[in-house]
């Protein structure tokens, strides 16, 4: 069996990071997942995926990522239910990330546009100067 999603999209809140009683931390947020397809009116319409992460990846999403970040996601669909206060069988299904990725600099506006500042010099980053030539010995090669 495969149970596998990998997502790109918005963050549409902060993330709320909290701790269970026996100290693990868990984030959960909201994912703004944009359709590949317009409606009928020629708007794009998006889908938000709940989603959630555990432990020292939980503390790490929630320092970096905020409302509006985008962000690339791998993880697995679990489907969970409880009984609310109501007595009303009430069904979750969410992602549980495994796996996350930057998708923008830190200080991305945010837009969905990637700056680049290349206004440092890194010397170094040896691709730092983007179609550079670089010069290696064959002999530094490991094949």
């Amino acid at each position: 069996m495969i149970n596998r999603v990998v997502l790109t999209g918005r963050l549409t809140r902060d993330v709320e990071l909290r701790y269970t009683q026996g100290g693990a931390a868990v984030a959960t947020f909201n994912l703004a997942v944009d359709r590949r397809f317009t409606n009928q009116q020629g708007e794009r319409e998006a889908d938000f995926v709940s989603c959630v992460i555990w432990r020292k990846s939980a503390e790490n999403f929630a320092n970096f990522f905020h409302k509006g970040s985008l962000v690339g996601i791998e993880g697995r669909i679990q489907t969970r239910n409880y009984e609310n206060q109501q007595g009303q069988r009430v069904y979750v299904t969410e992602v549980i990330v495994e796996n996350f990725s930057f998708l923008e600099s830190k200080n991305s506006t945010g837009n969905g546009s990637y700056q680049n500042n290349r206004s440092q010099n890194n010397t170094s980053d040896p691709f730092a100067n983007n179609g550079d030539s670089i010069d290696i010995q064959d002999d530094s090669l490991p094949f």
